[in-house]
């Protein structure tokens, strides 16, 4: 049965309520909205927001326009809405590196915490550990073995510094006392065509990302970093190795500009969730390792809020120190 905030979302999504939240919101959008990727094409974020486009457009009735702007830990994409007129145009899709890059990004000429205005979470995934067959290691148990008798210590690739990968893989090589090598790269995609290489043997990226290595044999998927399994229900978790507790979830959430009216950020949530609803998204969503979700604005900012600290505390236990 649906919970109750899930029916209303689901409510708000329905042709019926279109003309009470327009007259709320104006006439808003009357031209297309433009929806601001910080990674590169063909990420998991990337790949949702591509998936979702089209139900959000006809929710709108207006084009909704993706635009990838990558760099920085995903703080140049994040900068152009932030310097955006207050008004719902310009959407910021992100994960959950958001709580991140704070930490990890010198310069920053704008505030994560007081710059933009939750409209709500999207889909909830892992990401994944996938190492290559020449390693010789089924399972991370295995894999731990392994490397506590090693002279060097494993690269491993993620979709850059302060990213989610990241931040497992150090969490991992401090609770499990192995030595992992950060690399980082300007995304996922670039992770997956050097194990597609073979010029590195591990990384910890998106399922998306991650799936062409898989499917081609030239990866293993040992572990997802998500305290519950997600996605692929056939991966276990890290905590299941035997590192209860360990739980380093990533989210795709979407955002505007601080200052945008209410009522419009409502209307973008209800365009998100008109999206998410769709059978054909969910499904979709499920087979790159993502679980659809219900954006709420009232939840995601008290949730990020909680999720800083969280992040916070894990960056102090790895002793992660950012260059």
């Amino acid at each position: 049965m649906p919970t109750r905030r899930a029916a209303l979302g689901a409510l708000l999504a329905t042709p019926a309520l279109r003309p009470a939240l327009a007259q709320e919101a104006g006439d808003f959008p009357n031209r297309p909205v433009r929806v601001v990727l910080p990674y590169a094409a063909g990420g998991q974020a990337d790949t949702i927001a591509r998936i979702m486009q089209p139900r959000m457009s006809e929710f709108l009735g207006q084009p909704v326009v993706i635009e990838n702007r990558s760099g920085a830990g995903g703080s140049i994409g994040a900068g152009v809405v932030a310097g955006a007129v207050p008004d719902g145009y310009t959407m910021l899709f992100d994960a959950a590196a958001f709580l991140i890059v704070p930490l990890a990004v010198r310069g920053l000429t704008f505030d994560y915490e007081t710059a933009f205005a939750p409209v709500g979470v999207v889909a909830e995934q892992p990401y994944v550990l996938g190492v290559a067959p020449e390693l010789g290691v089924a399972d991370l148990p295995a894999l731990i073995a392994k490397l506590r008798g090693a002279r060097e210590p494993l690269p491993y690739g993620t979709p850059g510094i302060g990213s989610i990968g990241h931040l497992a893989g150090a969490l991992l090589a401090k609770r499990a006392n192995i030595p992992l090598e950060h690399v980082a790269y300007r995304g996922g995609a670039d992770v997956s065509r050097d194990m597609m290489a073979g010029t590195l043997q591990a990384g910890i990226l998106s399922y998306n990302s991650l799936a062409p290595v898989l499917h081609n044999n030239k990866a293993r998927a040992i572990a997802v970093t998500s305290g519950i399994r997600r996605g692929d229900r056939s991966i276990p978790t890290i905590a299941e190795a035997g590192f209860p507790g360990f739980d380093v979830t990533s989210w795709t959430g979407v955002f505007t500009r601080a200052g945008t009216p209410p009522a419009v950020i409502r209307k973008l949530a209800a365009a998100c969730n008109h999206a998410t609803i769709d059978p054909t998204v969910r499904e979709r969503m499920a087979t790159i390792g993502s679980d659809a979700a219900e954006a709420d604005p009232d939840s995601f900012g008290p949730r990020l809020t909680a999720e800083r600290e969280v992040v916070k505390s894990i960056v102090r236990e790895a002793n992660i120190v950012f260059q």
